[in-house]
């Protein structure tokens, strides 16, 4: 019985051994969930579960890398997630696949100077025509020497594998669609004048996360983030010169966006309302 919840947990086959419950699975042709065969002894919900390797005990893939043990069965757990922006240029990224989707995550990774090696055996024209490294072959633990970010868009299995390898090396691994192998989530990102937003939905829904996007771009107003991005940049300088307090800060800069505006006279009012708003 539990000591604060005061619920009685009875177990069945406390005194069964794992091999005593499998081998009656396998005589007695019991159903089982299909997730074991995968690498994941004890599931639970999205990332909160990772896969085991055989030399692991079966919990040890629970709230990987964290300091809980629990998905909380009696009710709803959270994970805080840290966001960052990574510098890439002339670092080493693998991406493992050559389909659509992977061939979809090469643009933003050349574009942010990233040296790109794709691992896969098949591949599309686009991945194909892209200009990152190839090595037309099946996935190889190895792969990932001296990798700073790999990108996982390959099947289960082999995402899987390249996310336990990965672990062993304390890379982050992005797998696309598949947040249980994955140790890294991208959002839907806006990137406009300078100006770089992303909004990520924990892994769970991506959709929604482009939507969010999407309605951000929407809101933001299109030939007005330069002046403002010009213009806090001026202050910066100013402040870190003088060493204004950071509390400080932000008022004085909303005050100088809102005075972008009242010096075009006409847009005062209308601009005045943006930019409280966009600040």
């Amino acid at each position: 019985m539990g000591r604060q919840s005061g619920i009685a947990r009875i177990n069945p086959l406390a005194d069964r051994t794992r091999q005593d419950v499998w081998r009656r699975i396998i005589e007695h042709d019991v159903p089982y969930n299909p997730l074991h065969d995968l690498g994941y002894p004890s599931t639970g919900r999205g990332p909160c579960t990772s896969a085991v390797p055989p030399d692991e005990v079966d919990r040890a893939g629970r709230w990987r890398g964290s300091a809980r043990t629990e998905c909380g069965l009696h009710g709803r757990s959270q994970m805080y997630l840290y966001p960052a922006f990574l510098k890439l240029r002339g670092r080493q990224v693998v991406v493992v696949g050559a389909g659509p989707v992977a061939a979809s995550k090469l643009r933003g990774l050349l574009d942010a100077g990233a040296n790109v090696t794709v691992v896969a055996p098949k591949w599309v024209d686009e991945a194909a025509a892209a200009d990152v490294t190839r090595v037309e072959r099946e996935f190889r633990p190895s792969d990932l020497d001296g990798a700073w970010l790999v990108v996982a868009a390959a099947t289960p299995a082999v995402n899987r594998e390249v996310a336990q390898a990965a672990e062993a090396r304390c890379v982050f691994v992005n797998a696309v669609d598949d947040p249980s192998n994955a140790s890294l989530y991208l959002g839907g990102v806006l990137h406009r004048s300078g100006v770089t937003v992303a909004v990520s939905t924990d892994g769970q829904a991506p959709a929604l996360a482009g939507l969010l996007r999407e309605a951000l771009d929407a809101l933001l107003p299109p030939d007005e983030l330069e002046r403002w991005l010009s213009e806090a940049a001026r202050l910066r300088r100013r402040w870190r010169a003088e060493q204004v307090p950071m509390a400080a800060r932000r008022p004085e800069l909303l005050e100088a966006l809102v005075k972008l505006y009242t010096r075009d006279g006409s847009q005062a009012d209308r601009g005045a309302e943006t930019a409280t708003r966009g600040a």
